[in-house]
């Protein structure tokens, strides 16, 4: 599994954004996978999951109205949604795989943490 996110950038307030997570190691299509973001002097935040098959989906309570994930396994990836961007959205985003097939919140489930890619929402 070697994960790399991409489709960051500076954005305005208000804009949305996706963002795509590639595993080019092709390991993780068994596997739940979720995003997570950083922002400057900030712990690591959850941001949603995506059961193996695409079937499920979690999302961090204060960004379900406003995130949703997809993947498609034969390309690979994983895509991340975010609509009516904020300011308090600037952050490093970035993909992991779980342990597990079905999704999970728990940062404690997750590893091989690909490169993130920066999102900038400038007001």
């Amino acid at each position: 599994v070697q994960l790399q996110a991409s489709g960051g950038g500076l954005v305005q307030v208000g804009d949305s954004l996706s963002l795509s997570c590639v595993d080019s190691g092709h390991g993780a299509k068994t596997w739940a996978m979720g995003w997570f973001r950083q922002a400057p002097g900030k712990e690591r935040e959850f941001v949603g999951s995506i059961s193996w098959n695409g079937d499920r989906t979690l999302y961090a309570d204060s960004l379900k109205d406003r995130v949703s994930i997809s993947r498609d396994n034969f390309k690979n990836t994983i895509y991340l949604k975010i609509t009516s961007l904020k300011p308090e959205d600037t952050a490093v985003y970035s993909c992991a795989t779980a342990r597990y097939s079905s999704v999970t919140s728990s940062l404690r489930d997750y590893g091989n943490f690909g490169q993130g890619t920066l999102v900038t929402v400038s007001s």
